[in-house]
């Protein structure tokens, strides 16, 4: 017997306001056409002023603990993946501590860009296999539109906002890939890729928050290759074939990628979770809205093997077996 990590409960959040691609047209020089037939993102949605990654992130960790039938206090670790902070410091998942009424355990940050809520399910996973945690909240909450330029119709397109949240609890398992839970989780980086997609700003160095830049023809040349690496690994690690996936939810950034991904793996189209084309790329948390909107609408029903892959700036990448 084992500790595996079993997601107990799911739960997210997008903000009330929508902005369609013929709003974007007005403002920058773009058309709905345009964006669709590149990204196949048709909306996202946008926080409200005086609304910020902590308050989208609490929704979700409310609706996920309430799937699971906790209370806050019964939480040992949050970890929030986020590259949009309420603040330099303290971290964001503090913030969402004491909204939550959480008094005990540790709450922390993780910055992996688009990865973010890989790579937060990696800690918690080996926070809970290790007996540090029995009970985890793992976070992906966003607002990019805060480091948005605008002016930039290459990026501003592309964005939006939002939050997903995850309930891990620590069981004892008999291990193999047949049992419930996180099976295995796998993160990369290479900072060598720094200028294909970064904030140009920041406390040590400009001292201003920044804006995104990104050369897209990069990001989606090594996202193809890496995300594929990602997606073989973790099937080898378990033993797996592609013909094993019941569900691939991936990172949510272009339809064109997450398409070529399912191509890769033999996946027909009604196996894929795609929300891009309404919530646009959420980084950190698009995976956990995908992975909610498809537990909710029940799709993804208890035992099914659910892969997930993700890459962001840094270059960061990984992927994630679970079996529901």
């Amino acid at each position: 017997m084992a500790r595996r990590s079993l997601v107990a409960g799911c739960g997210s959040y997008l903000p009330a306001r929508v902005m369609t691609n013929a709003e974007l047209a007005k403002t920058v020089d773009t058309t709905d056409e345009w964006i669709v037939q590149r990204t196949g993102i048709r909306e996202r949605r946008i926080a409200a002023e005086g609304e910020y990654t902590s308050d989208l992130a609490v929704k979700a960790a409310d609706a996920a603990l309430s799937m699971a039938g906790m209370v806050a206090d019964e939480i040992d670790l949050i970890v929030c993946a986020t590259s949009t902070p309420d603040e330099t410091f303290p971290a964001t998942a503090t913030r969402i501590q004491t909204q939550l009424g959480m008094t005990r355990g540790a709450a922390f940050d993780v910055q992996a860009v688009c990865s973010g809520f890989v790579y937060g399910l990696a800690v918690a996973d080996n926070f809970i296999r290790a007996g540090q945690a029995n009970t985890a909240l793992v976070i992906g909450a966003e607002t990019f539109s805060r480091i948005l330029d605008w002016q930039d119709r290459s990026t501003c397109v592309l964005f939006g906002d939002g939050a997903g949240a995850v309930v891990l609890q620590g069981v004892e398992s008999n291990g193999g890939s047949k049992a419930r839970g996180v099976l295995s989780t796998h993160i990369y980086s290479d900072g060598r890729h720094h200028d294909a997609l970064y904030v140009d700003g920041g406390p040590s160095t400009t001292g201003t928050a920044g804006h995104l830049r990104m050369d897209g023809r990069e990001v989606f040349r090594h996202a193809v290759v890496r995300m594929a690496e990602a997606i073989d690994t973790a099937l080898e690690a378990n033993g797996l074939t592609p013909g094993d996936i019941d569900w691939l939810v991936p990172h949510q950034a272009n339809l064109r990628i997450i398409e070529a991904m399912a191509r890769r793996l033999n996946l027909p189209s009604d196996r894929v979770v795609v929300t891009v084309d309404r919530h646009a790329n959420t980084s950190a948390a698009s995976i956990p809205l995908a992975l909610c909107q498809a537990v909710h609408d029940k799709r993804i029903q208890q035992g099914d093997l659910i892969l997930m892959e993700a890459m962001g700036g840094g270059f960061t990448w990984g992927s994630a077996l679970l079996r529901w």
